[in-house]
């Protein structure tokens, strides 16, 4: 059964992410998503909002990193807000966004080593358990919540490249696969299943997510405009691998990332391609992305995440997708 989420980006004022995430759950989304960057609104001050607003809808950071704020910190968070909405918590970790890290001097060092012991740390903390670990990356000695926590929350780890994927796996209850393109997460899918099988775990212990950055709209035209700046994002970030697997030489991705972190931003989307596009995102007329979503889930997605930017109109877009896309999957509203 294939189910799904949304990512919302909380550059908006709260009370309209809040909005789209209301909208979201009565349209039948399973899992919200809310991005974690320092230069947008707090992700879990945009998550309380929602808890208060939603009855159903699952919903965590999509996805937070351990070099930006310690992994003890996430645990807090995920561990408070499930208080507030029992059983509807999940937590994404991952690495972080290269080009948001570079802002502020960040450099993602042994990121293997930093998420597993991340995993390990938000999972034990925000289980109610007293923690001691003596790390490659990390301390702890004793650490532990003065609150009583409800239930478990699901941890899943955002990947890309083949190493991470399979620790993904092989720690993680989920995998946030961070691509758009079937024939990158077929790729993925082949890691995945090595790290499960390593850690002794069947696939379908485990929900596998592809993280696609998506836009619908009545015209491809308007869709591919709405997406372009989020593919420019992508491209910055992305490992010379898949680059190179879509044609990009790493000249073109490093003009984009310099643009960005220097705001010269018409210099940055002048870049990105019609090709960049197909590659790096979901994007056109319902008929468009209904194919692709449908080689997604028999390439063995149990969650698609459709996001950002969902599309030029936020709102029509969603209504579009439940509309349009959703009753294809008719499993999704069951």
């Amino acid at each position: 059964m294939v189910k799904f989420g949304i990512e919302f980006v909380p550059r908006d004022l709260y009370w309209k992410t809040t909005f789209y995430a209301i909208q979201a759950e009565k349209t039948g989304f399973n899992t919200l998503w809310i991005t974690d960057h320092f230069n947008n609104r707090n992700v879990y001050v945009s998550l309380t909002m929602v808890s208060a607003y939603t009855d159903r809808i699952r919903f965590g950071p999509g996805v937070t990193n351990p070099f930006m704020a310690h992994p003890i910190v996430a645990a807090q968070a995920v561990a408070t807000l499930n208080e507030i909405a029992p059983g509807r918590v999940v937590c994404g970790i991952g690495v972080g966004d290269k080009t948001t890290l570079e802002m502020v001097n960040l450099k993602p060092s042994k990121p293997l080593a930093t998420i597993r012991e991340s995993v390990k740390i938000i999972r034990e903390i925000a289980s109610g358990e007293s923690l001691d670990l003596q790390g490659r990356i990390f301390t702890v000695s004793g650490a532990r919540l003065n609150f009583r926590t409800t239930s478990r929350i699901p941890i899943f780890v955002g990947a890309q490249g083949p190493k991470m994927l399979a620790l993904a796996a092989e720690v993680g209850d989920g995998v946030l696969i961070n691509a758009s393109h079937p024939h990158d997460v077929k790729r993925a899918m082949e890691f995945v299943t090595n790290g499960a099988s390593r850690a002794g775990k069947k696939i379908s212990d485990l929900e596998i997510a592809a993280y696609t950055s998506f836009s619908i709209a009545r015209e491809q035209k308007e869709a591919e405009k709405a997406v372009a700046p989020v593919v420019a994002y992508i491209v910055a970030g992305c490992p010379e691998q898949v680059l190179q697997r879509h044609g990009v030489t790493t000249e073109t991705a490093d003009e984009i990332r310099r643009a960005i972190v220097q705001g010269k931003w018409k210099d940055a989307f002048s870049h990105v391609t019609v090709d960049m596009i197909d590659s790096f995102s979901i994007t056109g007329t319902s008929k468009t992305v209904l194919s692709k979503i449908e080689q997604l889930v028999k390439a063995g997605i149990t969650q698609v995440v459709v996001g950002s930017p969902i599309g030029p109109d936020i709102r029509e877009s969603i209504s579009m997708i439940s509309r349009e896309v959703f009753p294809r999957f008719l499993s999704v509203q069951e």
